[in-house]
């Protein structure tokens, strides 16, 4: 759902927007869960996902603690709440094993505490702060899109377990190009690179944007390089050549963390991938094998795998700076520098569309890469671990642009490959984008919330 005054400052109209959001996502929360059986909505117990019976929970807790109690000093709805649903305190593996409510008892729970959330009846209650400053607008952007991230956890647990794909109320009205389309001139030309002029840049978010998370401010300038970037993301088909010139087994490709992890794992190609006798490949979408789309971006991979293709491509990772102003930098009339305008998103400051963005999940997977408009600089934003930036086009709400981690599937964060183009630069000192290390965990950033 898009909210177009979300960076304005009037707050009745805002908050407005964002209970009606806040209730859209819950509705979206229920679908992800409702079809579960009681075995299924527990699971097994695994390092990178949560029992999702457990994983609701949070969610209703998390708004309860920040909206009613600590913005609205609201006694606890849930006698034991923070005992079961704290996720700083309730370590990860002790969570199977915890005296949750039932299903039924759950969802009577939740539906009172997004009630008394989305209350709009309460007096002056736009003029509530904080002893930091923060207000009701900050609580509700900070609880919608938890929620929203944790929706996506919810459905990478289905992918992860190989549960079926979840129904939606919402249809993918968005057709896809056929298989046996030929390729445009535009097409042609989005297989080229964009030359990104390089310059002063002001990395991170402003205040001006609106709602930014406490570890996204700071915003500061930095001096990048001129630099080349693919106008689109890896597709499947370009990953698979570099899996068939036998990739995963060439040491040269890895670095010794990669080969390490590699070798750990037995990786020969993609978690989901699987290749049958005739030499067809198939991927697993959820819990149907299918038939694998060359044209998609691919997903799945972890950084050890993106940053072995781009040696394989002779090219490299982006880093998060070069990542952030190819995405959101807006070139300068001549073409050759680069304008003071921070673009909101790749295609410019309006809100999102299905014209921009695969918005509410219609397609529950990535669209083509050729369908989505170069704008002559970046396109959409990868997720997560390969280049640290992401749009969110699932649940989209008009926010910021993210910096956070997708929890991986099996250990391989959720990416979409993006390469620069490789400039005779020291191999070993491209370690992943600033500030990040790969390893062999998973990845997930979500509010300090490790949920």
């Amino acid at each position: 759902m898009a909210l177009p005054g979300i960076a304005d400052r009037e707050s009745r109209t805002t908050i407005a927007q964002l209970s009606e959001a806040l209730a859209e996502t819950r509705a979206r929360t229920l679908e992800l869960v409702n079809d579960l059986s009681e075995e299924q909505l527990i699971g097994p117990r695994l390092q990178i996902v949560n029992p999702l019976r457990w994983e609701i929970g949070h969610i209703a807790w998390f708004q309860e603690f920040w909206v009613l109690r600590h913005l609205r000093k609201r006694s606890p709805i849930l006698k034991h709440g923070d005992e079961l649903y704290d996720s700083a305190r309730v370590a990860h593996d002790t969570r199977w094993d915890l005296p949750l409510p039932e299903r039924d008892e759950m969802l009577v729970y939740m539906q009172r505490v997004l009630e008394r959330v989305i209350d709009q009846r309460i007096e002056v209650i736009h003029d509530l702060t904080d002893v930091e400053g923060y207000d009701q607008e900050y609580f509700l952007n900070l609880v919608l899109l938890h929620e929203q991230m944790h929706d996506e956890a919810i459905t990478y647990t289905r992918q992860t377990l190989s549960y079926p794909a979840p129904a939606f109320a919402t249809v993918n009205k968005v057709p896809f190009a056929r298989e046996d389309t030929p390729l445009t001139q535009t097409d042609n030309d989005l297989k080229c690179d964009a030359e990104i002029p390089g310059g002063k840049f002001t990395l991170g978010s402003v205040p001006e944007r609106g709602f930014v998370f406490d570890n996204e401010q700071l915003a500061h300038e930095v001096e990048i390089a001129p630099f080349s970037i693919s106008k689109t993301a890896v597709t499947n088909g370009e990953f698979k050549n570099f899996v068939e010139d036998d990739g995963y087994k060439r040491s040269e490709l890895w670095t010794d963390g990669g080969s390490q992890w590699r070798i750990a794992v037995s990786a020969e190609h993609p978690v989901y991938w699987q290749r049958e006798g005739n030499g067809r490949w198939l991927r697993r979408n959820f819990d149907q094998w299918i038939a694998l789309d060359e044209r998609l971006p691919v997903i799945h991979v972890n950084w050890h795998e993106a940053d072995a293709y781009c040696r394989w491509a002779n090219r490299r990772l982006p880093t998060e700076a070069e990542w952030e102003m190819a995405a959101s930098a807006e070139p300068a009339p001549n073409g050759l520098a680069l304008s003071e305008h921070k673009r909101r998103y790749p295609w410019g400051d309006n809100s999102p569309t299905l014209q921009y963005a695969n918005l509410d999940w219609r397609a529950l997977s990535p669209g083509l890469t050729k369908n989505i408009p170069s704008l002559g600089l970046a396109i959409t934003r990868c997720c997560a671990a390969v280049v640290g930036r992401r749009v969110r086009a699932s649940f989209i709400t008009a926010i910021e642009i993210s910096t956070r981690l997708i929890v991986a599937m099996y250990g391989r964060a959720s990416a979409h490959v993006r390469c620069t183009v490789k400039k005779n630069e020291d191999w070993n000192s491209h370690t992943g984008p600033a500030g990040f290390t790969p390893r062999e965990s998973h990845y997930c950033a979500s509010l300090g919330d490790h949920s």
